[in-house]
């Protein structure tokens, strides 16, 4: 992943940078100053994603500016 991708604001997926909005939450409130790379395969078993609240597999950003 390059740093080049833009992060939704409210759900801190990962999304294409040439995106309006994001395909999870629909948000159009993208960002580019994002840290911290998570990829979650399985959020039913993962405490991360149930810490960051995600329910779809994806590229998550950590922190979001």
């Amino acid at each position: 992943m390059a740093q080049d991708r833009l992060v939704c604001r409210e759900c801190h997926r990962v999304v294409d940078p040439d995106a309006n909005t994001c395909p999870s939450c629909g948000s159009s409130s993208l960002s580019e100053d994002w840290a911290g790379l998570v990829i979650i395969t399985h959020p039913e078993k993962s405490e991360v994603a149930e810490g960051m609240e995600v329910t779809e597999p994806g590229s998550y950003a950590l922190k979001v500016r």
